[in-house]
């Protein structure tokens, strides 16, 4: 029975264990391009949703620099929980900026015929001392 529970386990927990890889690909393939300055190639990673919302990379680019200049130019980051809330998973992130402000990101991730894309990030309330 012990054998069988284990089987089960890897069975259930390898895919799993892969999706938070390609996810976590997906992430810093776009920080990556940010990192660069190439808002077109961090605009493929963007899901269906958010290209209709920016309609371009140009306007997408801005809104991230505006907006969340720590994912725009970061220092550091750090993978933390991959969670599904209400049937979404989202991928929480620590990113310390080049000043060492540190923040929390939460990544909402869907799948689509182009594999997983991100379809929208919140900042978190800021983490305690040591996190």
């Amino acid at each position: 029975m012990r054998r069988l529970l284990t089987a089960v386990f890897l069975l259930v927990a390898a895919p799993a264990a892969a999706q938070e890889a390609e996810i976590q690909s997906v992430i810093e393939g776009q920080m990556q391009a940010f990192q660069a300055g190439d808002p077109a190639a961090a605009f493929e990673f963007a899901s269906p949703m958010i290209k209709g919302m920016f309609g371009n990379p140009r306007t997408f680019g801005m809104m991230v620099q505006r907006g969340y200049p720590m994912v725009w130019n970061n220092a550091e980051t750090r993978f933390l929980e991959l969670r599904e809330i209400d049937g979404a998973l989202w991928q929480k992130i620590r990113i310390r900026d080049e000043a060492g402000g540190v923040y929390l990101m939460d990544y909402r991730m869907v799948q689509t015929e182009n594999g997983w894309q991100i379809d929208g990030v919140v900042e978190l309330p800021a983490p305690d001392v040591g996190v």
